[in-house]
């Protein structure tokens, strides 16, 4: 066990639960490197005598960095750091994030966390350069990379262009590309954010987590605005590649 895991000292007098000290100390030992990928970690009964915790807390704790995708349990053997996928994609090029993902050897997965239409918002009509009250459906979903959530995604899409937005399933331009709508070309604007608290709550990521805040809008061939996403990626699962040249 790492000295620096030693140094952990529950308090009882804090209000954020022990499991969850216990899982921000846990999450920070990853992140610095206390372990490595395919390492095990030490065994609940171990967390509990070094840590003065029961084997309850140290059982929940291990159970939730699991949830998170950042531990695996392999049967009779132990708990193991995972291998954190990261994507590595072009500012140069417009891609597909499921694409790039099986590309590069991982299984591209989404969790979807609501799927409406309504009536456009000022800010959804002036990117989209839609009318008053022109309806659009909107999807909102936890991007996830061999399961585990990179990136916290919200689209809205011009109804004309997707009116039922149940029918997307997975790949969102691998829908509209179906329909002959997918865009050909984007603007992106990038900004290092930390994460909220309710986006930690609902991707599982540390509260203030380093975040890219990326804005997109697609357009057709014909210059319409098809697509307009906003994309919080975790920074530990991305790098942004750009060619330049003089």
């Amino acid at each position: 066990m790492s000295a620096e895991l030693c140094e952990f000292r529950p308090d009882a007098s804090c209000v954020t639960p022990l499991y969850l000290q216990l899982v921000t100390t846990l999450s920070e030992g990853i992140r610095c490197g206390w372990w490595q990928p395919d390492e095990a970690l030490p065994s609940e009964r171990t967390l509990s005598d070094r840590l003065a915790v029961s084997r309850h807390t140290a059982r929940k704790a291990i159970e939730l960095l699991c949830e998170r995708g950042m531990l695996t349990r392999k049967h009779g053997s132990g708990t193991y750091l995972t291998h954190p996928p990261t994507l590595q994609q072009p500012l140069s090029r417009l891609t597909n994030l499921s694409e790039e993902l099986r590309r590069r050897g991982c299984s591209a997965g989404s969790r979807w966390l609501s799927r409406e239409t309504g009536i456009a918002s000022p800010d959804e009509m002036l990117a989209l350069g839609l009318s008053p009250n022109s309806l659009v459906s909107r999807l909102k979903r936890l991007r996830t990379a061999n399961d585990v959530v990179i990136a916290i995604e919200s689209s809205t899409i011009p109804a004309r262009y997707l009116p039922d937005p149940t029918a997307v399933t997975e790949s969102l331009y691998g829908y509209l590309g179906a329909q002959h709508t997918a865009p050909v070309r984007a603007l992106q604007h990038l900004r290092a954010v930390n994460a909220t608290a309710e986006q930690a709550r609902v991707a599982g990521f540390e509260p203030g987590a380093a975040m890219l805040y990326i804005t997109r809008v697609g357009y057709l061939a014909d210059g319409a605005a098809v697509e307009l996403t906003h994309s919080h990626c975790h920074s530990d699962h991305y790098d942004f590649v750009a060619e330049l040249r003089r």
